[in-house]
């Protein structure tokens, strides 16, 4: 009998391999026949699965996102059940600040599809609603850990996500160690009122 052909398992080696490539060589190199090369098939396979380089890097950049989603996920399960507003919160910005390798290839991988996706309306406006989606998420954990009114907690929210990005972005950058940069954020969570359990590490 012919090989039943996983087609979802397909399309995560070709993923794979992309961001294997834009982790090593950058985004620039990115191009169907170099990820097929990388991912060990033809490119003719790559082609079958994604009409395009576009189609191609889109598809990516959905399943990058569904990986920091599911992280985020992991961090405030192992809260338990029913987590306090404040640890909640601060599960979910500290995930910004990449700690182990894993974490790092993916922070790398997720600038070079934040500024892929300059200048392309259809996918900023796809960030822009995740964004806002996350943004409003943080802002009612942070009203409820603080009892700041709504528009108050929108405000630090924003300015705490911010942050973590930030913070995060120099880890992979600027050669900020990943506890120099925790406690910088945890520092912040201590003047917003959500301050860190005592025993907190950079992990």
């Amino acid at each position: 009998m012919p090989r039943i052909v996983d087609h979802a398992e397909r399309r995560e080696l070709i993923t794979d391999a992309l961001f294997r490539v834009i982790v090593r060589d950058g985004l620039g190199a990115v191009s169907l026949r170099h990820v097929a090369a990388e991912a060990g098939v033809t490119a003719g396979m790559v082609q079958h699965y994604f009409a395009s380089k576009e189609e191609l890097m889109t598809f990516a950049m959905q399943t990058a996102g569904a990986r920091y989603e599911d992280r985020i996920r992991a961090a405030v399960g192992a809260l338990g059940e029913n987590p306090a507003p404040g640890a909640a919160l601060r599960a979910v910005l500290e995930n910004f600040i990449p700690r182990s390798e894993e974490e790092r290839h993916d922070g790398r991988i997720s600038l070079e599809f934040q500024a892929y996706a300059t200048g392309r309306d259809d996918l900023v406006a796809g960030l822009a609603a995740g964004d806002i989606e996350l943004r409003g998420w943080l802002a009612s954990l942070l009203a409820a850990a603080t009892g700041v009114d709504d528009a108050a907690a929108s405000v630090r929210a924003t300015a705490l996500l911010g942050t973590a990005e930030g913070l995060g972005v120099k880890v992979l950058t600027s050669a900020l160690s990943p506890a120099e940069a925790l406690a910088a954020l945890h520092d912040q969570f201590a003047l917003t009122g959500i301050g860190v359990a005592a025993g907190a590490t950079a992990g």
